[in-house]
């Protein structure tokens, strides 16, 4: 660890390979860990510092890679995102997990998220809640093509980001709350009714992170859970729907490293 490791990720710019530019955040640190031994190459232990595990790996290509911890929510996230800036990350895409309102989106696909519709304090925190939270949308471009590539099942479109897993995404059933605030009510019929495709917890707050710092953002979730039929994760699918996810953030982050610049 160099002297210059940043507080909460625990490392910093000397303990990365000249030209790592570009991080895969997952909000899990085993995740993380996976993506670095399992799927790329010369991969080693940034930091373990708070839960907030990290590996350095390179891509098939051979540009060095983060792969980073953001832990559970944006407050997290965002404390994990300031600081990879400012250990010299340019573009960030989170491999997350995420629960489907629309029908047509079926747990194992994925979405590729170009926007967010945001309910986060954090993200008020970075900027206004009308500031738009949005992907870069060549960032965004690069996943899509390598889902098709992948010939992964695959839907872009605006997602919603919100700061509790239970209550900010009306579950009651599933919750030790069996309460919901009045604001909470109906709040998925609302959401399809306006074309959002899932719920997540960072998104939005990282999109909105890469406008206000000048980073370039991206987000690719394996949807884990169909709220049209319930509000349970379906734990038999998931291992193969975020190795989907993981390959089509690979293949973009490897393309994304040789575009002109």
């Amino acid at each position: 660890m160099g002297d210059d490791a940043l507080y909460h990720i625990g490392f910093g710019p000397s303990d990365l390979a000249d030209g790592t530019t570009i991080a895969l955040l997952s909000g899990d640190p085993d995740r993380s860990e996976l993506i670095a031994t399992d799927h790329l190459a010369d991969s080693r232990v940034l930091a373990r510092n708070r839960g907030l595990d990290a590996f350095a790996a390179t891509l098939p290509g051979g540009a060095p890679v983060v792969c980073a911890t953001s832990g559970m929510g944006a407050p997290s996230a965002s404390i994990v995102v300031n600081e990879l800036v400012q250990a010299g990350i340019t573009t960030i895409i989170r491999i997350g997990t995420s629960g489907s309102i629309q029908r047509e989106v079926e747990v194992g696909d994925l979405v590729i998220a170009n926007a967010a519709l945001t309910n986060q304090g954090a993200a008020d925190d970075i900027a206004p809640a009308n500031y738009p939270a949005a992907a870069d949308p060549f960032l965004t471009v690069a996943l899509c093509d390598a889902a098709t590539r992948l010939g992964a099942r695959h839907h872009v479109g605006t997602i919603a980001s919100t700061d509790t897993f239970f209550e900010g995404q009306e579950r009651s059933e599933s919750s030790a709350n069996r309460y919901l605030l009045r604001q909470h009510r109906g709040m998925t019929e609302e959401y399809r009714a306006l074309g959002v495709l899932s719920f997540e917890m960072e998104a939005g707050t990282i999109f909105k992170m890469g406008g206000v710092y000048g980073f370039s953002a991206g987000c690719v979730c394996a949807i884990v859970a169909a709220r049209t039929a319930s509000e349970h994760v379906q734990v038999h699918a998931k291992d193969d729907a975020v190795r989907r996810a993981i390959e089509t953030a690979i293949a973009a982050a490897t393309a994304w490293s040789h575009r002109p610049t």
